[in-house]
This record gives structure tokens, C-alpha cells and sequence, in this order.
């Protein structure tokens, strides 16, 4: 019997968004279009995923798993060096960026979105690209949008998603999984910045959306949203810019009653 959990370097206690995770991430190393040598170890990350990610298979597996390590004592090596506790005691850039992978990776998802928020205000120009190789920040970066997607940090998020995409852009990573991550982004851009986010930051999502290569009715969608909002700012100029804009790319692009007249 495989060890599934093993496999997916999780454990089992894992939940179904953390195997996917896991999953996601294991994926990109072993693909063979990837990894031409690491054939065999995919199919085994694939199996172990179809078996985890399916209530019943699991349950059965789980069944067997018990069973075969019950003699096993689950005790393992752990170093009496504390590394959390180190980094946390440390105030430097480097050190807080580490301690909030650390804490995004081990089941504190709160600390680190809470970390990554106090950073974003407190230092200019921050970017925890800066700390990381680019991998391990597209990686990283992904899961903490999601996190900060589901807390409701919207704007926090798109500008993270905005250096992940252009990232990717500029050289291929993701590969097979960009168009998951293009999925999340305009979803995010069209049903999440609209009434979530102040007007002056929702303007500047947008405006950050059309270097991000979605589709023109997308782009359309998205200089509608601002003409709404220059609308409420009392800018007549703007809105009917952006309009102009909007029809430009999408003939088609649902303009609100209140704004047609304006055209």
C-alpha cells in the first residue's frame, strides 16, 4: 500500500484545501513535461491525490493506513531548536517575511496574513519577492492570496496576484496551472473589488488589471466599473473616457441606466 500522505507531504489530518495544495504544488515538480525523469514519481502523486481527494477512497485508505501503523510509535525527532520562536524574535525585514511562510505553511494562516498586512503598510516599497527566490514567491504568494481572498483583503490580494501574473508573463512557471491562477485573479477584479474596496483603491486595482493581459471584455468590464465610480466622485470627464473606452473594446459591455445617458 502507498502512503499517500507521505507522498503528498502531508498529514493526516490534512484537510481537502490543504491536500490540494499539496497537490498543486508537488505537481509542478514531478510533471513530465517538467521534469522528464520523474515520471513514475507523478503517476504516485496523482494516485495518492484521486485516492485523498475522494471522501470514500480516503476513508478506506484511512482504514488501512490505522491499522498498519498501529504498532508504529508516532514519535518523532524534533529539534530543541525553535525556529519560529526564533524568527519571531527578530525584527529585521528578512526575518518577518520567513516567520510569515513559516506561519502560512504551519496551519497559522491568521498570523501570516496579519503579518503581511502590517508590512504592506509599514514599509515602503514593500515585497516579499525580495526575500525568496522566484519560485518559492510565486508559490508562496499564490496561497497567501487565497488566504487573503477568503478574509476579505481584497486589495491586498490584487496587488499580490498583480506581481505573481506579470511574473509569469515575463518568464513561465506556473505552465500548467496559469490558467488556474488567471481564473482566481478575474474573478477577484470583477466580484470582489466593487462595494469591498474604497473607491480611490478600487480605481487602482482596475487600473493595475489592464497590464495583467485578461481578455478585452474583461478590460471593457473593468472601465465600466471605474466610470461608475468617477460617476460618484462627480467627475464627468472620467466617466465618459472611460465609457468611450469600455465600448471600444466591447461593443457589447452592459453599461447601467444611470450612465447611458451620459454617453
Amino acid at each position: 500500500m502507498i502512503d499517500c500522505y507521505k507522498i503528498l507531504g502531508v498529514k493526516p489530518t490534512a484537510t481537502k484545501s490543504e491536500i490540494k495544495r499539496a497537490y498543486r504544488l508537488k505537481a509542478k515538480i514531478f510533471h513530465p513535461d517538467i521534469t522528464a525523469n520523474e515520471s513514475e514519481k507523478f503517476k504516485q502523486l496523482v494516485q495518492a491525490y484521486e485516492i485523498l481527494s475522494d471522501a470514500n477512497q480516503r476513508l478506506v485508505f484511512d482504514i488501512s493506513y490505522a491499522t498498519q501503523n498501529h504498532h508504529e510509535a508516532k514519535k518523532k525527532h524534533k529539534s530543541t531548536f525553535d525556529y519560529r520562536k526564533w524568527l519571531s524574535e527578530r525584527t529585521d525585514e528578512e526575518s518577518r517575511c520567513k516567520l510569515l511562510i513559516w506561519d502560512l505553511m504551519h496551519h497559522r494562516e491568521d498570523d501570516a496574513v496579519k503579518a503581511f498586512k502590517e508590512m504592506n503598510m509599514s514599509i515602503p516599497g514593500f515585497s516579499l519577492s525580495k526575500w525568496f527566490s522566484r519560485e518559492d514567491f510565486m508559490d508562496y504568494g499564490f496561497i497567501l492570496s487565497e488566504e487573503l481572498v477568503f478574509r476579505g483583503e481584497y486589495y491586498d490580494a490584487a496587488i499580490l496576484l498583480e506581481q505573481i501574473i506579470l511574473m509569469e508573463h515575463r518568464f513561465e512557471y506556473f505552465r500548467h496551472f496559469f490558467p488556474e491562477v488567471i481564473k482566481f485573479a478575474k474573478e477577484l477584479f470583477r466580484r470582489n473589488i466593487a462595494g469591498n474596496v474604497p473607491d480611490e483603491l478600487a480605481l487602482d486595482a482596475w487600473e493595475r488589471a489592464f497590464d495583467l493581459s485578461f481578455s478585452k471584455t474583461d478590460d471593457a468590464f473593468f472601465l465600466i466599473k471605474m466610470a461608475e465610480v468617477y460617476d460618484r466622485m462627480g467627475d464627468e470627464r472620467s466617466v465618459i473616457l472611460c465609457m468611450n473606452e469600455a465600448l471600444k473594446l466591447d461593443a457589447k459591455v452592459f453599461i447601467p441606466k444611470r450612465l447611458r445617458s451620459k454617453i
